[in-house]
């Protein structure tokens, strides 16, 4: 099966999770590890919210033996905080920091952050110059541009500056989902730049990755792994049969008690996320709306394992 390094780590296969806000906590990315996925990322956090020590964001940023190897995914407006920002990024001995440079919120736009930085190259270039004196594998996450499509020219400067890897989510920022990904464009950055390529965007089955993996290096899911851990477990089997597996709900639901254990094992019990990713987990089966509508009532985390035993006994 394919592998590739990205600096010095060498991953098992070229499937990775990709960083996703209220998705990708800790017990989340250990049961995708579990499924098969080779590489799992802290969800992007601001520079900002590290640097004032936010008690979330401590908790965003907890990882263990078993989450390796492990990226954390930054962004921030001033290069002065990416300096600022080091010592913590140490402290939290990450494998790989990934500077994302694609998330499309107003929030991040606001904040000159994000996809803002696709207007910004050279301060991209900065970021990657700084997190690779500083020792750290590095990577950046783009989209094709901001409204415009620069793709070439900051795929080549990131490349210039000296980067480990390049993941292209093949949409301009301004897209919505209901515009397909276009993975011509990262055919074409495969062929301009010397890194390793990560395509990003549209992976929902075996055929996909494999399509993917004939034009990049590796495959990252975002959107089908959310509440489908197993989609790796699937995609693996693909990619050494040609064949597809069928989702199997009980195996998945399964590993979503796996992930409320890990919840409270490692003290990151939050609910609101709990109940957005286990809405996605009810699915696929008879029912399922009806069982999503009953998740959502529940107001504790004892209510909701016992609704999660009950659903898995049946």
């Amino acid at each position: 099966m394919k592998s590739f390094k990205i600096g010095n780590i060498r991953l098992k296969n070229p499937l990775l999770l990709a960083p996703m806000v209220d998705v990708s906590d800790l017990p989340y990315r250990l049961i995708c590890r579990k499924a098969g996925a080779a590489l799992a990322y802290v969800e992007m956090l601001n520079i900002g919210a590290i640097l004032h020590e936010n008690e979330k964001t401590k908790r965003l940023m907890k990882t263990c033996n078993d989450d390796r190897p492990v990226g954390i995914q930054i962004t921030g407006p001033r290069v002065s905080e990416f300096k600022e920002v080091i010592p913590a990024l140490k402290a939290g001995n990450f494998d790989l920091v990934d500077i994302n440079c694609g998330c499309p919120s107003i929030r991040t736009l606001d904040n000159e952050s994000g996809s803002f930085l696709l207007k910004k190259p050279e301060k991209i270039a900065s970021y990657i110059k700084i997190l690779k004196n500083a020792g750290f594998v590095t990577t950046a996450k783009i989209r094709l541009g901001l409204k415009n499509n620069n793709v070439i020219k900051i795929s080549k400067i990131i490349e210039k500056a000296g980067a480990d890897a390049l993941t292209i989510h093949a949409r301009l920022a301004h897209d919505s989902y209901k515009v397909p990904a276009d993975w011509s464009w990262i055919s074409r950055i495969k062929k301009s730049i010397g890194i390793p390529v990560i395509g990003n965007g549209d992976i929902s089955n075996g055929r996909q990755a494999a399509e993917m993996l004939d034009i990049a290096d590796g495959a990252m899911i975002a959107r089908a792994a959310i509440g489908d851990s197993l989609i790796f477990n699937r995609i693996l089997y693909y990619l050494k049969t040609g064949k597809e597996r069928d989702f199997d709900f009980s195996a998945n639901i399964g590993l979503f008690n796996e992930y409320l254990a890990l919840a409270k094992k490692y003290s990151v019990i939050d609910i609101p996320r709990i109940k957005f990713v286990g809405a996605h987990f009810l699915r696929n089966v008879k029912d399922a709306a009806k069982m999503r509508a009953d998740f959502m009532q529940k107001k504790s985390f004892e209510e909701i394992v016992g609704f999660v035993d009950s659903v898995e006994t049946k």
